[in-house]
């Protein structure tokens, strides 16, 4: 059985856009051409793949199976254009990580930087994604290795602990809050909240526990880091919610205090997943090695 990548973009659009036309015009091409093609690969195939009605298209489920093996190979195709460039212009490796806001912020860094200067032939493209997008995204191939937190679903990765943390929150030092040590984090939603950026995967996880106690999270600012989330909360704005590690490193300079939360969930494993360490390039190995090693000594 044949597949043109030319059909493949094209069903892809089709189905991103439920719509036979917008399909046909994301692929710059005629709707009368796109539909000889839909039609050639329904014959090829053996089978419908959407179903057209007044609204537009919907995917049947061999056009859902089939959309969903054809991103997989257009992601491939983009991830080999590009490392296809950079070993022209001298770079050996191309790795992708798609982790969590605490492995990108506390845990990472000192792991990249030894790594890094071993490896100077190897770029890294580094990506801030909630756990479950990861894992989506380890299955898909989008990207080599996973960094995830909390309790999610790896079926079918390969998996390895990595690190502990547990979510706390941080209060002004004059805070109704701040002569306890543990707080239920659901106590913390009567109060304003200083918060992070709507893309960090904190931010998301934030607000899903909140919707879980049907509640929602009285958020009066948002910052790019931990670092100003601290600041904001000394300012008296409101509390914040971050690891417990980087609110000990700011509470030494500023004049916070840090409650933990006593909820099951904000004791957060970390995890490494991939699809398996065996088919990683011999570089992305040298990484998961040091991170267990990393692992090993913390």
């Amino acid at each position: 059985m044949h597949f043109d990548l030319v059909d493949l973009r094209l069903f892809v659009n089709i189905a991103d856009s439920n719509s036979m036309t917008r399909g046909a015009e994301r692929s710059h091409l005629s709707l009368p051409a796109a539909s000889v093609r839909i039609k050639n690969l329904e014959e090829g195939i053996g089978a419908r793949l959407l179903y057209r009605g007044s609204q537009g298209v919907t995917l049947t489920p061999p056009g859902q199976a089939l959309a969903h093996h054809a991103r997989q190979v257009l992601h491939q195709l983009e991830h080999l254009r590009g490392d296809l460039q950079e070993y022209a212009q001298g770079v050996k490796g191309h790795l992708r990580i798609f982790a969590s806001t605490t492995a990108i912020t506390e845990f990472l860094p000192d792991v990249l930087r030894t790594y890094l200067a071993r490896r100077p032939d190897v770029n890294i493209d580094l990506r801030e994604r909630v756990s479950d997008e990861i894992v989506r995204a380890v299955v898909d191939g989008q990207t080599d290795l996973g960094i995830v937190a909390g309790t999610v679903r790896t079926e079918g990765l390969e998996v390895m602990p990595y690190r502990t943390d547990r979510l706390v929150v941080a209060v002004p030092a004059a805070h109704p809050l701040a002569t306890l040590e543990h707080v239920p984090f659901e106590d913390t939603l009567a109060f304003d909240h200083v918060g992070l950026q709507e893309a960090s995967a904190i931010h998301a996880f934030m607000h899903a526990q909140a919707e879980r106690l049907n509640r929602r999270v009285k958020l009066r600012i948002q910052v790019g880091n931990f670092e100003a989330l601290c600041r904001m909360v000394e300012a008296g704005v409101g509390v914040g919610m971050l690891p417990a590690s980087a609110a000990g490193r700011h509470r030494r300079t500023m004049d916070i205090r840090v409650v933990t939360l006593g909820d099951e969930w904000a004791l957060r494993r970390l995890t490494v997943c991939m699809r398996s360490y065996d088919s990683l390039p011999v570089f992305a190995r040298e990484l998961v090695d040091l991170l267990a090693e990393d692992a090993a000594a913390s």
